[in-house]
């Protein structure tokens, strides 16, 4: 999975803020729903249309990219 199958910014899509391929679901609500102490369940219970290996996949590269800096 590269970055063009994970997110999409349209801005005819909630404005051009980055969202999950495929879905109305804004990238940052992960990190939100992280941050509030949710998991990772929760936050895909609550998005049915974000799959589990996007929510990783995003993860693991902003992971990768922190480390990196």
């Amino acid at each position: 999975m590269n970055a063009n199958d994970l997110i999409t910014v349209d801005p005819e899509v909630l404005g051009g803020t980055p969202v999950f391929r495929g879905t109305r679901v804004p990238v940052k609500t992960l990190f939100q729903y992280l941050e509030a102490n949710y998991t990772l369940d929760e936050f895909l219970e609550c998005f049915p249309s974000v799959t589990r290996p996007m929510a990783c996949k995003i993860l693991e590269r902003s992971e990768s990219a922190l480390i990196a800096a």
